[in-house]
């Protein structure tokens, strides 16, 4: 019997920002994703969910990375090493193109570290994998998305649906926009 091996490796890009550090998803991320997903404020990106859940969305961010060649970043704090939340482009399949999306984890929400997070990984999506310009999927009734989708310089385009969701899609703006 013969064995060959290959190894399935992406590159991901390390972004830094005044306060926050974009870089690739870990295990050592687990715990923080595992609160997030079992809290309510994980509703809008399909939680509440268990562990388990957590654990396949972690492997799938990873693996968006693989075969994509972009993906979501870890959002880290600088000064604390702590994570914050999820912040990049997605392209599931299902997806009509390539999308901005991001959330905090429970405790850093109201601080700006969606918006300066957002604002990196959006100019990384032009400027590193020439995708723009992006757009946001985003329910209707979440409003906090929605006003820092409007304050990136995100418009409402048309209304949409993803995995039998009505969502609104938001059109980034082609320029960078630093709202």
């Amino acid at each position: 019997m013969s064995v060959q091996t290959s190894m399935m490796t992406a590159p991901v890009p390390v972004i830094e920002t005044d306060r926050l550090i974009l870089r690739a998803p870990r295990l050592g991320d687990l715990e923080a994703m595992v609160d997030f997903y079992a809290s309510d404020r994980a509703h809008f990106v399909g939680g509440p969910c268990s562990r388990f859940d957590a654990w396949n969305r972690l492997t799938s961010s990873i693996g968006h990375w693989v075969v994509r060649g972009y993906g979501m970043w870890m959002i880290e704090v600088k000064a604390t090493r702590q994570p914050a939340g999820r912040v990049g482009i997605l392209n599931h399949d299902g997806w009509p193109e390539p999308e901005l999306g991001w959330h905090v984890f429970n405790g850093f929400e109201g601080q700006g570290i969606a918006h300066e997070a957002a604002l990196a990984a959006r100019k990384a999506a032009r400027e590193l994998f020439r995708l723009h310009p992006v757009i946001s999927l985003i329910v209707p009734e979440n409003t906090r998305s929605r006003a820092l989708a409007e304050r990136l310089g995100a418009k409402v385009e048309r209304e949409g649906e993803v995995l039998g969701h009505a969502c609104l899609v938001y059109r980034h703006p082609a320029e960078e926009v630093s709202a």
